[in-house]
């Protein structure tokens, strides 16, 4: 088959790989028809972060299920079907409990399960890790492409609201306009967040931030001092905060626009942030809370889809760029430069 594959920063080609085959019976082969780049994907890209050259990538399948082991039996040949970025059990202490990130069996996509960025992937714990799409809207098109964002980004946005305690007629900020920070103001909405107030560096995608829910934006750089610009739109910053960077900059402007006893809801893989990156001094003089992490998005995944398919939730919007498999790389290249927020793939 073909798929992605990296090489180095900057360098990510469409080879011809094996193709991924049954190994044990709780396996599920998946013919991928939607994937997407992913904002993490950049790190590497970029060289900010290892990984090994040779090694396929992608990690947001959606796709037909073409054959699957003597085990499993939520999904069959012919099922539409999509999964989070981390392949889970579904029965694990730490699964049982929604944190499937956790998984004692968990896997990853990359390796011998084909790396999603491709045409085929295995599901290892296929009754775990894949989720059913209802057959009605199997051929929709415009409901897969909204669904698609729950294999990651959506499902981590809400993580980011989840964590950071939005409810019914609270305020919340959100720190970050990559296709994150943008779903978590859909998630906030979603949650019943009376004011939402949105922090970027991009204009076109705070506009986008409007659309979705976003009451009050904050366009950063420059001069422009966020931490101050939020607290004067909110009179003295917010309880419930969102930081979906992973930067220490955007940190530090999530804990500087947390009222005392706030909660700041941090999804963003961190980079730059560690202990002497981090001044948890703010956090304890304010006590403020720092609750998040990976996001466990199987734990979400279908009450989030019920929402697409109702017609309430849609963050497709966030796809501003379409590709074939051969345009995987260009449309690496798009991200990298800004001219992309999120890119969608149809091997």
């Amino acid at each position: 088959m073909r798929a992605a594959v990296f090489h180095g920063p900057g360098d990510v080609r469409v080879e011809e790989v094996p193709k991924p085959e049954l190994t044990a019976p709780t396996d599920a082969l998946v013919r991928v028809t939607h994937t997407a780049i992913c904002g993490s994907d950049l790190w590497f890209y970029h060289g900010d972060s290892d990984r090994e050259a040779g090694s396929r990538v992608g990690h947001e399948p959606m796709g037909i299920v073409e054959a699957v082991g003597d085990d499993v039996r939520r999904v069959e040949p012919g099922d539409r079907v999509f999964a989070p970025f981390v392949i889970s059990c579904g029965e694990c202490e730490f699964c049982r409990t929604g944190l499937h990130t956790s998984c004692v069996n968990g896997d990853s996509w990359n390796g011998d399960n084909g790396g999603a960025q491709g045409e085929y992937v295995r599901a290892p714990h296929a009754d775990g890790t894949l989720v059913r799409v209802p057959d009605r809207y199997a051929e929709d098109e415009d409901a897969l492409e909204s669904l698609l964002p729950l294999t990651d980004v959506m499902g981590t946005g809400h993580h980011a609201a989840v964590s950071a305690g939005v409810e019914p007629g609270s305020t919340c900020v959100v720190v970050g306009d990559g296709a994150v920070g943008l779903c978590g103001v859909l998630a906030a909405r979603r949650l019943g967040a009376r004011r939402i107030v949105a922090v970027g560096h991009h204009e076109d995608r705070l506009d986008l931030a409007d659309e979705f829910g976003a009451t009050d934006t904050v366009l950063g750089g420059g001069e422009t001092d966020e931490v101050e610009a939020v607290r004067e739109v909110t009179g003295g910053g917010a309880d419930h905060v969102l930081e979906c960077v992973g930067a220490a900059s955007s940190m530090e402007t999530a804990v500087g626009v947390c009222r005392p006893g706030g909660t700041v809801g941090y999804v963003g893989v961190p980079h730059g942030v560690d202990a002497a990156g981090l001044d948890l001094f703010d956090f304890f003089v304010d006590n403020i809370t720092l609750r998040g992490g990976v996001a466990p998005v199987r734990a979400y995944a279908e009450e989030l889809m019920d929402d697409v398919l109702g017609g309430t939730l849609d963050p497709a919007p966030i796809f501003t760029k379409t590709v074939d498999l051969d345009g995987v790389p260009e449309g690496y290249q798009a991200m990298s430069d800004r001219e992309a927020l999120k890119v969608l793939v149809k091997p």
